[in-house]
């Protein structure tokens, strides 16, 4: 054997293998995308990937497996310390408009929305994602104790908005240009981000202070 023809083969095969993922992950966001969790089934994959469904299996496991893999996605949030203090709201709002239809999009946040309307651990995923990094963007310019709140508030915002401009259609959101939506929605996360909370309400079981 040739030096080095070992290694040449081993590097073959993981480009090979490393192509048969990436084709397999690029079909399965677009059936995710247009039919949903509950939809989507191996098959359909396999054969927008034009393999053998037993390939999804070897390199995913499971329907569960291969979803949570084609729903991988960082937001990309912006650091907030570098905005000026009134301009957070506008900023972090402008940031998700772009990532849902701007230049910052792309498909996994679709698929992502589409699919937890009708499926549970597709909602888990949907919520984990924003709730993490929404408080670790949080984290640096928030109260830590808050960071968690204000990132629910803001996330009920935004995938609010999503599902109404995205999915619903509905007039208003989805026939209003992006600038419209941004400045009448972002005063709303400003105060999310910035103002004062409202104090807590003791839960029905505990005693309110005297």
């Amino acid at each position: 054997m040739a030096p080095g023809a070992g290694g040449e083969k081993t590097d073959g095969r993981e480009r090979k293998s490393d192509r048969t993922r990436a084709a397999i992950l690029g079909a399965a966001r677009d059936q995710f995308e247009r039919h949903g969790y509950d939809r989507t089934g191996i098959r359909a994959v396999a054969a927008g990937a034009g393999i053998d469904p037993s390939m999804v299996i070897r390199y995913f496991g499971n329907k569960d497996g291969l979803f949570a893999a084609a729903a991988q996605v960082d937001l990309h949030l912006p650091d907030l310390t570098r905005v000026p203090v009134r301009q957070r709201g506008h900023a972090l709002l402008e940031h998700f408009v772009r990532r849902w239809e701007g230049d910052l999009s792309d498909d996994v946040l679709i698929l992502l929305l589409r699919s937890a309307v009708t499926n549970a651990e597709a909602a888990q995923r949907l919520q984990a994602v924003f709730q993490e990094q929404l408080v670790h963007a949080l984290a640096s310019i928030a109260d830590p104790e808050e960071a968690l709140r204000r990132a629910a508030l803001i996330a009920s915002q935004t995938l609010g908005l999503a599902l109404g401009r995205y999915l619903l259609n509905i007039p208003g959101l989805h026939d209003q240009p992006a600038d419209q939506l941004i400045a009448d929605i972002a005063p709303s996360i400003q105060r999310y981000l910035c103002s004062p909370l409202t104090p807590r309400t003791p839960p029905r079981d505990e005693p309110h202070p005297a």
